[in-house]
């Protein structure tokens, strides 16, 4: 993908990280309240993590998603894996990706996943991508390549998967599931009024199905999804959405305040207080979830397994008290 060189107001040159968002107007957010502040990624863990996944060629969506979460996660030997290429076919006002044509997939990226998995010693990893329209799977199959090399080499680890929507790719899904991940997880993102500036590209009733579909392909696994929250929805169409997640058979919910990544993205209309926070996980609670993690920094992939053992402790408690 070629990217367009701008000149800087000090006189040097940098490429645009994302050409397809230059005609947008600049869209700046109020300033961020005290409790969004985090520390810059540093320490022994974080800098040895960069030099392994540069190493072996790997991505990871700490990165391109700019996470606020980056340096605890890695300094604690925490990442999470973005499989098939930094570029993605869909262009989110919310999202730090690059937009633009994919590369070919990488053949050896399922065996370097699980090496690198083995290596950092993972008992839960987590495996996302960019969305790829472009491949007539979606990338479903090379998610299943992935499942099955990190369990062939490190039989011991749990897997988590955060995919894409899969939009008009028939029988993608099936054939994901067909590798059995341990958590199925994907972002609903936004309130479905946003879809159209926020989520273009996708459809929101559509990624209800998917999640509802993982669900009845594989009742045993843990099912996920998240919202952002601070770009202009309302607490009763959050209500809504958690309505709706429970009637697809959502197990758990993440939700975090949303972060401006540049100007040209969509800006943040609230920040939301860590006690709002709190609230929606009581709410989540009530409705049926076996897990909410509501604050301002979660993210999908924050704690995941930590959050993976506390899925199996509460599924094990439901089902003893219902008997």
């Amino acid at each position: 993908m070629t990217r367009r060189i701008i000149v800087r107001h000090d006189g040097k040159q940098e490429k645009v990280r994302h050409p397809e968002k230059m005609r947008n107007p600049l869209q700046p957010s109020p300033k961020k309240p005290d409790w969004l502040r985090v520390r810059a990624p540093v320490g022994a863990g974080y800098e040895r993590l960069v030099k392994d996944m540069r190493k072996r060629t790997l991505s990871t969506v700490c990165e391109e998603a700019a996470c606020p979460n980056i340096g605890e996660c890695w300094n604690s030997g925490q990442a999470t894996f973005m499989i098939m290429g930094e570029i993605c076919t869909r262009a989110c006002a919310f999202c730090n990706v690059i937009t633009g044509k994919p590369l070919p997939l990488n053949e050896k990226e399922p065996e370097e996943v699980a090496k690198m998995t083995a290596e950092m010693k993972l008992s839960h990893v987590v495996i996302t991508s960019v969305d790829r329209d472009d491949l007539p799977d979606g990338g479903a199959r090379h998610f299943a390549e992935v499942i099955e090399a990190v369990r062939k080499i490190s039989p011991q680890t749990t897997i988590e998967v955060l995919t894409p929507d899969f939009l008009r790719k028939e029988g993608a899904l099936e054939s994901l599931m067909e590798a059995s991940p341990d958590v199925f997880n994907h972002n609903i993102e936004c309130v479905p009024r946003l879809y159209p500036s926020i989520r273009p590209g996708a459809r929101y009733y559509h990624s209800l199905r998917v999640l509802q579909k993982a669900k009845e392909l594989n009742p045993s696994v843990f099912t996920k999804s998240g919202i952002m929250v601070g770009l202009g929805e309302n607490d009763e169409e959050i209500s809504q959405i958690l309505d709706d997640m429970r009637c697809a058979d959502v197990d758990f919910l993440t939700m975090g305040q949303y972060l401006q990544p540049t100007l040209r993205h969509a800006p943040v209309k609230e920040f939301k207080t860590p006690e709002w926070f709190e609230k929606q996980a009581l709410i989540a609670k009530r409705k049926g979830f076996l897990l909410a993690s509501c604050s301002p920094l979660t993210r999908s992939s924050y704690h995941a397994g930590k959050d993976f053992a506390q899925l199996q402790k509460e599924r094990q408690e439901r089902i003893l008290s219902r008997r």
